[in-house]
């Protein structure tokens, strides 16, 4: 069993929880590919109906990390995987979600998180653009309330995530509200589930095969950059970036 992904099972639903809690849940290459190979693992398994992706600690994903961060394609090949998994994926959010952790919400076909949680795309502040995360995010959100968020870099709670589209619901207890959810998830017909988050995902599939070479490079190229170098440094520093003003 891998290290930074939990696995628990209770009546056919599969919890995968990110537990890398020394790097507050960052995306590193490790976490991406245990991650990977746990979806595959529960992508085979007939005996799993649906899959809740959590974390342990108090943040559930800090975004890429820095210091070990994936190669574009790994964390594309990631999200798409979500996307593609021919089971219902549901996150289950009850901390801070920044960067590349929304992209993972916005991969995952159903989302609740608790009313403590804090979202917040914080590229823009290091330097970069939230451009492989993207993929999942615009065809499932409302660009034009989104586009504040990806520009400015502000925290946003859960009650103004439900509005852009990015979570499904919020409550003070989260397990309360995704009862419901899963209960409905385990009475419904596996082939069924499968087919309609078919019909579901196609949208998204479509912009991963469209745009997903474009953002990869854009990814690269402004990870490679002067600025983000400063915005990195600065951040892994606890200090302003040399723009701010």
């Amino acid at each position: 069993m891998s290290t930074l992904i939990g696995r628990t099972r209770a009546r056919a639903v599969e919890t995968l929880s990110l537990d890398a809690t020394d790097t507050r849940n960052a995306l590193s290459a490790a976490l991406v590919g245990d991650l990977a190979k746990a979806l595959a693992d529960c992508a085979g398994d007939p005996e799993v109906r649906a899959v809740v992706l959590t974390h342990t600690g108090t943040t559930f994903c800090a975004g890429a990390d820095l210091r070990d961060p994936p190669d574009p394609d790994m964390l594309v090949a990631l999200l798409r995987q979500i996307v593609e998994l021919p089971k219902p994926v549901v996150a289950r959010v009850t901390g801070h979600v920044r960067a590349g952790g929304l992209g993972l919400l916005a991969a995952c076909d159903i989302t609740a998180a608790s009313t403590a949680a804090t979202f917040a795309f914080t590229e823009v502040r290091i330097g970069v653009a939230p451009a492989v995360i993207s993929l999942p995010l615009l065809p499932r959100t409302d660009p034009r309330a989104l586009a504040r968020y990806y520009l400015t870099g502000e925290r946003f709670d859960p009650v103004e995530a439900v509005r852009l589209g990015l979570l499904t619901t919020t409550a003070d207890d989260v397990d309360e509200a995704l009862a419901p959810i899963l209960d409905g998830l385990r009475r419904s017909s596996p082939q069924a589930l499968t087919e309609t988050k078919r019909l579901l995902t196609a949208r998204v599939l479509e912009t991963f095969d469209r745009d997903a070479a474009d953002l990869t490079a854009l990814s690269a190229r402004l990870f490679a950059s002067d600025q983000a170098r400063e915005g990195m440094t600065a951040f892994l520093e606890r200090r302003d970036a040399a723009w701010v003003v």
